[in-house]
């Protein structure tokens, strides 16, 4: 059992990437099978943070930093695979023709993600009592829901999820090029069926909280409390708190 575990999976073909090619997956298995999970897992999960006595305490931000902190760190990884593997030398042995799926897969991701960041720069302002302007009014994108901050929710939110998707198909497609052990792509493949598990637990729990209500609060004076929250599954809190 061992040995076979230990064996590639392709046995038809050699375990040979070499240098680049092995810290290369490295890398962007950490960044896209690690940290942009717990990073999407925090923002949609916990932003009410395990304790918080919401809503008279309001804009926890530990679930931003930890957002934020994972996927800068995802990024820097990625850029770190990217670099690894448009250095490489000639294309190893472990290489198979049908190599276009995970390049495909990989610069859809990589693209996908670099829109990812660049939405998240132009996302636009945030307003209300803890952000006011310079004139000491509550305006700002967020606070007032703009037609900009609308439509970044929309865009942002339903390309994390399709970039995951995505990444994950290029994580299996690299792991199979490079003839990875047969005990990589179990581990991999277990690892997301946890991830899975633990999304669904944790949206069977509710707990996919509203931003604009966990930053603001419930009080109807809050324009964006007129409005339904933005992205599958996310549900708004109840006015008061029973």
């Amino acid at each position: 059992m061992f040995e076979w575990l230990l064996a590639p999976c392709d046995p038809t073909r050699v375990h040979d990437v070499g240098m680049h090619l092995s810290w290369h997956a490295r890398s962007m298995v950490m960044a896209w099978s690690v940290l942009v999970p717990i990073g999407v897992i925090a923002a949609r999960f916990f932003k009410i943070f395990p304790g918080q006595d919401w809503p008279r305490v309001l804009d926890d931000r530990r679930w931003w930093h930890l957002h934020r902190g994972a996927q800068y760190a995802a990024l820097a990884l990625m850029l770190i695979g990217l670099l690894l593997i448009l250095s490489a030398p000639a294309a190893t042995k472990s290489i198979t023709a049908s190599s276009w799926a995970h390049q495909l897969t990989g610069w859809v991701a990589l693209a996908l993600g670099g829109m990812q960041y660049l939405t998240g720069w132009l996302r636009g302002t945030k307003g209300g009592p803890s952000a006011p302007t310079a004139d000491g009014s509550w305006g700002g994108d967020h606070y007032d829901m703009t037609r900009r901050r609308r439509l970044f929710e929309r865009i942002h939110k339903s390309m994390g999820y399709l970039v995951l998707l995505v990444s994950m198909a290029a994580v299996s497609t690299g792991l199979w090029q490079a003839n990875a052990p047969r005990w990589m792509l179990l581990f991999i493949g277990t690892w997301y069926l946890m991830v899975a598990a633990v999304f669904a637990m944790l949206q069977r729990r509710g707990l996919a909280s509203d931003t604009y209500q966990a930053i603001w609060g419930p009080d109807p004076r809050h324009p964006g409390n007129s409005l339904r929250p933005i992205g599958l599954g996310v549900r708004k809190l109840p006015s008061e708190v029973e």
